[in-house]
């Protein structure tokens, strides 16, 4: 175990990234083979990495796969998504087979609209405060335009005002709370640097209308005006299988859809399924997954109860599956710009736009849900996780790449996936033969 050290470490972001390193590996004590592991096997330079965060000491890497059979809008995608969970991609691709075969998953997108919110306080009588916002509504936005030019050009920029006075969360005695929102479109940027550019730059005309002060101002990530949706409708007898009929899987997945609409429990599983497919794509893609994970979970509350975010039912002979969330996606900026492999990552799949790109998430969502609740409804989650869990840990026994499907159904079929047992099977099996392939 190695000692104990102080994490206070003043220049450290000021040193080169050798050194960095080298500092790092002498205080954990890391031999030098783990040390060139932090960044040898890495596909983004340590130079970029060094530039993009603070304190860089390597690039961690997640398996990086492709969805596959996704048709969407009656286009098909090769989708890339970066996650480290072994069942997401194979069951998302199964999914999108289903659907594709029922003709395809259909997708729409808003325009990306997004707020900015700038936090008042200290600004007198409400009302009069409100009104003299409102009534500026005109110069706010010729104001807020001016400082992204090239956004206006390409079609964006700011389109409208809203004032909003909320009530003190200390009760009505306490000065409400006064915030302006600047919708603005961002087109295919993400746009989270560029609306609080704007937000900071209107702040000073804001306190000279109201006569108050400005405290915040920053986007709101939960994006409601930016949704995309998906859906997709299949024949309930093409969902036969298990020993199952297509009419019995398509109720088990209608009712697994209900317990998630009734119990806020069952919903937050629920979305976490459907965001294991998003957020996998937006990591690949260089999207903020962080801010589309908290609009996503916001929007799923609007209500004031926590709810799904897609849902599925049976109507006559057919399973319809719906998925509306807000998607602040981007196809140009930030890591896109200057991360190769991100880069590659959107040529691969070849949106146009980042409102593209939003149905696309949103149609993966949608399968990936569709297949956590198809294995709910039938012979549970934990028949396919365990298969692509064996694999996993054959490979962490030592396992040979020939040798790890033949340990991994050896493993399933024991019944006990543990690296022990793993260990135990492999030292019995005979070794590779001399063309690479297991005796």
């Amino acid at each position: 175990m190695a000692e104990s050290f102080s994490s206070r470490l003043p220049g450290f972001n000021k040193l080169a990234f050798e050194e960095r390193l080298s500092l790092i590996a002498s205080l954990c004590r890391l031999s030098p083979e783990e040390a060139v592991a932090l960044y040898s096997h890495a596909d983004l330079p340590v130079e970029i990495a060094s530039q993009m965060i603070e304190n860089a000491i390597g690039v961690l890497g997640l398996p990086l796969g492709l969805g596959l059979n996704f048709r969407i809008n009656g286009r098909d995608y090769l989708v890339p998504m970066a996650v480290e969970e072994p069942s997401v991609i194979a069951a998302v691709s199964l999914a999108a087979k289903i659907v594709r075969e029922a003709g395809g998953f259909t997708a729409k997108a808003d325009d990306a609209l997004m707020a900015a919110q700038i936090q008042v306080m200290d600004y007198g009588d409400p009302l009069r405060a409100a009104e003299a916002l409102r009534s500026h509504k005109d110069e706010l936005l010729t104001l807020a335009n001016s400082f992204h030019p090239a956004m206006q050009r390409r079609g964006g920029g700011a389109r409208d005002v809203e004032v909003r006075l909320l009530d003190a969360p200390e009760g009505p005695q306490a000065e409400p709370i006064l915030v302006l929102h600047l919708l603005i479109d961002t087109r295919d940027a993400m746009g989270a640097n560029l609306i609080n550019t704007v937000a900071e730059g209107v702040a000073p005309m804001v306190e000279d209308l109201t006569g108050g002060k400005v405290l915040l101002r920053i986007l709101s990530n939960l994006c409601d005006r930016r949704l995309a949706s998906a859906s997709c409708r299949i024949p309930v007898e093409a969902l036969a299988d298990f020993g199952m009929t297509g009419a019995e899987v398509a109720r088990g997945i209608w009712q697994a859809s209900r317990f998630a609409l009734a119990d806020p429990y069952r919903a937050a599983t629920h979305n976490k399924g459907v965001m294991n497919g998003v957020d996998a794509v937006a990591i690949a893609t260089g999207n903020d997954w962080r801010a589309i994970e908290a609009g996503a979970h916001a929007f799923a509350s609007r209500s004031g109860r926590y709810g799904p975010l897609s849902t599925w039912v049976v109507e006559g002979q057919e399973l319809i599956g719906r998925i509306e969330l807000p998607l602040a996606v981007g196809t140009v900026g930030g890591p896109i710009k200057v991360h190769p492999h991100v880069r590659l990552m959107h040529r691969l799949l070849g949106a146009k736009s980042a409102r593209e790109l939003a149905q696309v998430m949103a149609a993966v969502g949608l399968a990936q849900n569709l297949a956590a609740l198809r294995a709910l409804g039938t012979v549970g989650i934990q028949k396919g996780h365990l298969a692509l869990h064996a694999r996993c840990v054959a490979v962490e026994a030592g396992a040979r790449p020939e040798q790890v499907e033949r340990l991994a159904d050896l493993l399933v079929r024991g019944g006990l996936i543990k690296v022990e047992k793993a260990r135990e099977l492999l030292r019995a099996m005979p070794p590779p033969s001399a063309t690479g392939t297991t005796g």
